[in-house]
């Protein structure tokens, strides 16, 4: 596995947002690449390669509905940024870590309220509020967990990891949000 540098815009992009936050925390980011859809192992297959939204997904694979823990974030006025771990109602099980960049300003009032409670899943946030869209994974993603990821997602040691680089896209085709998913170890 390699990590991004100036050479490789794309790769690089593909793990846009996360770089983000690796950025102002002062750590290099962890060796990752793209991989095929068809490449990715089962069950991380099913649960990354198509175009529905992330949450209702891994609710209906693990059974319980889903909450978010926000680790870092940043805010401007129609922009935000957040790191966030997605956890199981109930059992606080991580079942994925990752980040997102979120158009505010394309989202109804009630629903940018909803995204700075920080504590509603995003694409849960989509379904209450009815809000049209489209998903479209632009990469699936092989990283290897580093201490970040590895606390993130209460593991321990070296893991291969399989993750997607998403944009949700509103009915006019602009992006609502970009984001970067990783999932456990299966």
């Amino acid at each position: 596995m390699e990590t991004a540098s100036a050479e490789n815009a794309d790769l690089y992009d593909i793990i846009h947002p996360l770089d983000e936050f690796y950025r102002r925390g002062g750590k290099p980011l962890p060796p990752y690449e793209r991989v095929p859809g068809e490449a990715v192992p089962q069950p991380y297959r099913s649960l990354l390669v198509h175009k529905d939204d992330m949450t209702p997904t891994l609710e209906r694979f693990h059974g319980a509905s889903i909450h978010i823990r926000v680790l870092g974030k940043t805010h401007s006025e129609n922009h935000y940024y957040r790191e966030v771990i997605l956890q199981l109602d109930g059992s606080n099980k991580p079942v994925e870590f990752g980040a997102i960049s979120i158009n505010l300003d394309r989202f109804p009032e009630g629903a940018r309220e909803a995204i700075l409670g920080e504590s509603i899943p995003l694409g849960t946030i989509l379904s209450r509020y009815s809000i049209e869209h489209t998903s479209r994974p632009k990469a699936f993603l092989k990283v290897a967990s580093d201490p970040l990821i590895n606390e993130a997602l209460e593991i321990k040691g070296a893991h291969i990891l399989y993750g997607r680089r998403n944009t949700h896209f509103d009915s006019e085709g602009l992006p609502l949000a970009e984001i970067v998913e990783v999932l456990p170890p299966a």
